[in-house]
C-alpha cells in the first residue's frame, strides 16, 4: 500500500525544480512599448512613469539598439506629432512622426519586430480615437476609412504588424482589405480586440499626451463588467482577417485572457499596462515590495493565464535580470 502521508512537490534543487516548471519567462515573449516624438537628442522623462520616456527618433534608435542587444526585438510604437488637428492627419501622413521612426528605425535594426500602434487618438485635437460628428459623437465609419489609409502608411514606411487599438466596427476588415489591395498581404494585424474602458490607462495619457478634451472612451471602448462581449469581440475581428490579438489591460483581466485563450488558436498578446507598470514602480520605490520579484510573478500571472506576448514596460529590465541568472 502506498503511505498515507507523502509530499506534494519536488523539494529538490533550483535545477529540479526548473526542469519541472511548468511557465517559463523569456526575452522573445517581451514587446517593450515605447513613445517618440518630434526634436533631436531628447529623451524626456514620464512622469507618472519612472524609467520611461519620450524619445526623439534619433535617441529612440540609440535605445532600441541597446534593448536589441538585451534580446528584446520587438517593439510597440506610439507616436506624439508635431501637431494636433481635428482629422488626426499625422497618422496617415507619409512623413507622420511613427513613419519616420518606422524607416529609421528599419534602416538600423532590420530584424526587428517593428509594431505600429494603430489609433488617431495620439493626433487628434480633442483626444478621441475617431472623427467627430457634429454632436460631439466618434463616427465610426468615417474613421475606419482614415485607420485603414493610416494602416497603409504604416506597412509602407516598414511596419512589421499592425495593431489597431480604437475598437471602431469593422475596422479590422478593412484595413485587411486595404494592406492587401496595396501589395502589404504579408503585413499582419495584431487586433486590441478585448480593450476596456479602464482606470488603469492614466499614466499613458502622459506618455502619449492623448487626454480627452471632453468626455471619455467608454461608448467605444467595452465596459469593464462584460465578459462574454470580450469573446464577441474576439470572434468579430478574427472574422475580419486578424492574425493575433490583444487583451488590454493585463492583471485586472486574466479571466478574460484565459477565456480567450481557451477559445481561440491564434497568438494572443496581453499588455500590462501603465497603471499597472507605474503601481509597482511606486510601491517598490517605497521599499513596500521587491521589484523583481513582483514584476516576475506578474509577468508569470499573465503568461499562465494564456499569453503568449506580453506587452510590457519591464521589457529591457526583465530582460536584464534574465540574463544575470544565465
Amino acid at each position: 500500500m502506498y503511505p498515507t502521508q507523502r509530499p506534494r512537490r519536488l523539494r529538490g534543487s533550483e535545477t529540479m525544480r526548473a526542469l519541472v516548471r511548468e511557465t517559463h519567462l523569456s526575452v522573445d515573449q517581451f514587446i517593450y512599448p515605447v513613445f517618440v516624438r518630434p526634436g533631436k537628442g531628447r529623451r524626456d522623462p514620464i512622469g507618472s512613469m519612472p524609467g520611461i520616456y519620450q524619445w526623439s527618433i534619433d535617441s529612440l534608435v540609440d535605445h532600441l539598439v541597446d534593448v536589441y542587444a538585451l534580446g528584446v526585438r520587438s517593439y510597440l510604437l506610439f507616436g506624439i506629432p508635431h501637431q494636433k488637428d481635428d482629422v488626426g492627419s499625422e497618422a496617415y501622413d507619409e512623413n507622420g512622426i511613427v513613419q519616420d521612426a518606422l524607416r529609421a528605425l528599419r534602416e538600423r535594426l532590420p530584424e526587428s519586430i517593428l509594431i505600429a500602434d494603430l489609433c488617431l487618438c495620439e493626433y487628434t485635437s480633442h483626444g478621441h480615437c475617431g472623427l467627430l460628428d457634429p454632436e460631439g459623437h466618434v463616427a465610426n465609419d468615417p474613421t475606419v476609412a482614415l485607420l485603414a489609409r493610416t494602416a497603409v502608411a504604416q506597412a509602407r514606411a516598414g511596419a512589421s504588424v499592425v495593431a489597431p487599438s480604437d475598437m471602431m466596427d469593422g475596422r479590422v476588415g478593412a484595413i485587411r482589405e486595404a494592406l492587401d489591395r496595396d501589395g502589404y498581404s504579408d503585413v499582419p494585424i495584431m487586433s486590441y480586440a478585448a480593450k476596456y474602458a479602464s482606470g488603469f490607462y492614466g499614466p499613458f495619457r502622459e506618455a502619449a499626451e492623448n487626454t480627452p478634451s471632453f468626455g471619455d472612451r467608454k461608448s467605444y471602448q467595452m465596459d469593464i463588467t462584460n465578459r462574454r462581449e470580450a469573446l464577441k469581440e474576439v470572434q468579430l475581428d478574427l472574422s475580419e482577417g486578424a492574425d493575433m490579438i490583444i487583451v488590454k489591460p493585463a492583471l485586472p483581466y486574466l479571466d478574460i485572457l484565459r477565456e480567450v485563450r481557451n477559445e481561440t488558436l491564434v497568438p494572443i498578446a496581453a499588455y500590462q499596462v501603465s497603471g499597472e507598470y507605474a503601481m509597482i514602480k511606486a510601491a517598490a520605490t517605497n521599499g513596500w515590495i521587491e521589484e523583481r520579484r513582483v514584476v516576475e510573478e506578474s509577468l508569470i500571472a499573465i503568461r499562465r493565464a494564456g499569453a503568449d506576448m506580453i506587452v510590457t514596460y519591464f521589457a529591457p529590465q526583465m530582460a536584464r535580470w534574465l540574463g544575470e541568472d544565465s
